[in-house]
């Protein structure tokens, strides 16, 4: 195929992308500007992995509750891992890493924006002994990545939320 052609095709192909409704998801928007986080650890990773994603939004983290618009406050954040598989010796042949957060999202005042909600991420992972230390880093990053992933969908849910 020649490059005329190729160049044609990919903008055929993209027009009727166009057509249809289809863009990339951009940077969310938020009815708010200043945002208070409440209830998390002081080393929660969900927490370290929001912050680490704020500066990059047109969102500002404030200290104080009274000084943010909205606050979102965890009401529990749970990471855990279960064995799903064994062995007939009763060695685990796989693991379920669980990341749960009860998290609701409210106004200094106490109105509620956002009322209780479960954000829950289940991934799995198979394990060998010959493979340990190989297993613990594959742990390691697809916990990172459920953070990540909890963080967007967080986001991404308090950008659906308009203020009153």
């Amino acid at each position: 195929m020649t490059v005329p052609r190729r160049g044609a095709l990919a903008l055929l192909v993209g027009a009727g992308l166009a057509g249809c409704g289809f863009r990339l998801r951009g940077a969310p928007s938020f009815a708010f500007e200043r945002l208070h986080l409440a209830g998390f650890d002081a080393r929660s990773p969900l927490r370290e992995a929001l912050e680490a994603q704020l500066p990059r939004l047109p969102l500002q983290l404030t200290a104080q509750r009274a000084q943010a618009q909205v606050v979102l406050e965890a009401l529990k954040e749970s990471h855990h891992k279960l064995a799903v598989a064994s062995t007939a010796a009763g060695q685990v042949r796989e693991w379920q890493l669980h990341l749960v957060l009860d998290y609701r999202l409210i106004t200094p005042a106490e109105d509620v924006l956002l009322p209780a909600t479960q954000l829950r991420l289940v991934r799995d992972l198979s394990t060998t002994e010959a493979a340990t230390l190989a297993k613990e880093y594959e742990e390691a990053d697809l916990r990172r990545a459920m953070q990540v992933e909890a963080v967007n969908l967080l986001l991404r849910r308090l950008a659906a939320v308009r203020l009153r």
